[in-house]
């Protein structure tokens, strides 16, 4: 949220493209049915001598086409409900929630000002098992630059220590097989089974053994075994000679199904009996519709006036299929009963204030006395403003400019210190390739045992304001800070990051 980009009008990050005409209602105010300002794609202004004319004139002003959107999506970056593709990039960005595309195939870009995006959820881990990293990507979308931003991958991709178990799986061996048992059968043919176990050795970390565990082998009795005939399952019923029925007709239209002797079929040597009963079935076919009158559109209608009260929006019309409306089970209208286009109003939209980020505490002071390293209580400012605010936009919500506090000035003053715990890993830099990741321990001061809290009637918290001069037994060698710094293992390779964000 740097304060440079909120005082940034949002007009002036797109001054670089022509403002499109705007036409006043007679009250004074852009009427909801206004046409959207005069725009030309590149291709038609190079081969329009009429537009150059215009343009050479004055008479004319005219702004690049767009494909115009009511929502961009910072979670993707993409555009969503399309409003028109025939909007100059002016008119589109009336509303700084609105997002356009220079062509169908471009990348979608915020009308606002430019802003980083969320950070992404974590990646996977590099690795199944021990150590790897996981990533995860953020990106500036809007209008001109976005706070700090230098062109540094740290900015847009941060890397961290990850392990999703502490060892690795390692395959099993079987043991020898067991003998064949007997035949599944006493007369025809049958199978033979033999098993394994996976125990030679037994896998580990949650691996199992490659292969099967059982086998099979075919095994005949020599003995013939009768088998008589069976029916199998019913077929489904086939269609029905025709798809509508005629009406008043004595003669409906009739379906019929099959089965077959395979169930199992009969033996010949020796022989099986036969099925008993017809292979056969027929029956008339009941609750057919009659036969259909498919539906027509009839005209388009006016249904809805302009969507929105400022900037660019949709109005719809709708028809009805009556022209004539289906009959008898007949098909409905194809394609859709409402279509939408454009519409602007050319008013800018609201624009609400923001607060601006605290600015740093002033020095702790006291008028009239020296309260330096000393026990004596001062107090010190900072402040905020409220940016943004234009087109009758809400004022910031309720708060102070100002913000005022008690201190104890210290800093630079000597104290004791003594040494932190050690720190949390940090993040692996660079996120990708060979990176290294560290923690640290520091010499943190001991403050005095002041008052924290002051006053008679009215009482108030004192904060001890400044960097104060700790000193601290030597650790390693060191007076301030002791750090620790470790390779991180199984980074991504910044060869196929650039793939992935390109």
């Amino acid at each position: 949220r740097s304060s440079d980009l909120q005082q940034t009008n949002p007009a002036q990050l797109r001054d670089s493209r022509p403002q499109a005409s705007r036409t006043d209602s007679p009250s004074g105010r852009a009427s909801s049915a206004s046409r959207l300002a005069p725009c030309i794609s590149a291709m038609e202004a190079r081969g329009s001598l009429l537009t150059l004319a215009a343009l050479l004139c004055g008479s004319v002003r005219v702004s690049e086409c767009a494909f115009c959107y009511e929502v961009f999506d910072d979670t993707t970056g993409s555009c969503l409900g399309l409003l028109g593709d025939d909007v100059s990039e002016d008119d589109c960005c009336l509303n700084l929630k609105y997002g356009y595309k220079e062509d169908e195939d471009s990348p979608c870009k915020a009308c606002r000002p430019a802003e980083w995006s969320p950070w992404s959820d974590w990646g996977d881990c590099t690795v199944s098992c021990k150590e790897g990293v996981q990533q995860r990507r953020r990106d500036c979308y809007g209008q001109g630059d976005c706070q700090g931003d230098t062109g540094k991958q740290e900015l847009r991709l941060e890397t961290r220590i990850c392990s999703l178990q502490d060892c690795c799986p390692v395959d099993g061996g079987w043991s020898d097989w067991s003998p064949w048992s007997a035949c599944s059968v006493t007369c025809a043919a049958g199978f033979m089974q033999r098993t394994r176990e996976c125990n030679n050795p037994a896998p580990q970390c949650g691996a199992s053994c490659h292969g099967r565990d059982k086998e099979t082998s075919p095994c005949d009795t020599k003995v013939v075994c009768p088998t008589h005939g069976a029916w199998g399952n019913w077929e489904p019923w086939g269609q029905c000679s025709h798809s509508c029925a005629q009406e008043g007709s004595p003669n409906p239209p009739t379906q019929a199904r099959l089965r077959q002797c395979n169930n199992p079929a009969p033996s010949r040597n020796p022989p099986g009996d036969p099925c008993p009963g017809s292979e056969r079935e027929t029956r008339a076919c009941s609750g057919l519709p009659f036969c259909a009158v498919d539906g027509q559109w009839g005209d388009w209608q006016k249904n809805t006036e302009c969507s929105v009260t400022c900037g660019v929006g949709r109005e719809t019309e709708k028809r009805l299929c009556n022209n004539p409306a289906p009959r008898h089970g007949g098909q409905y209208c194809t394609g859709s009963d409402t279509r939408f286009s454009s519409c602007n109003t050319g008013i800018p939209c609201p624009i609400d204030g923001r607060w601006t980020e605290w600015g740093e505490w002033d020095e702790c002071v006291r008028p009239g006395k020296k309260i330096k390293c000393e026990s004596i209580a001062g107090q010190q400012r900072r402040k905020r403003t409220c940016e943004g605010r234009d087109h009758g936009g809400q004022a910031c919500e309720a708060g102070s400019t100002i913000e005022v506090r008690n201190c104890y000035h210290s800093h630079f003053c000597i104290y004791p210190g003594t040494w932190t715990e050690w720190s949390d890993w940090g993040l692996c830099s660079p996120p990708c390739g060979p990176s290294t990741s560290s923690r640290q321990r520091l010499c943190k001061a001991v403050y005095p045992d002041y008052k924290t809290i002051i006053g008679i009637q009215k009482k108030s918290e004192v904060f001890f304001w400044g960097t104060p001069n700790a000193q601290c037994e030597l650790l390693e060698g060191q007076k301030r800070k002791v750090v620790e710094t470790k390779q991180c293992q199984n980074v991504v390779d910044c060869d196929d990051v650039l793939d992935a964000v390109g």
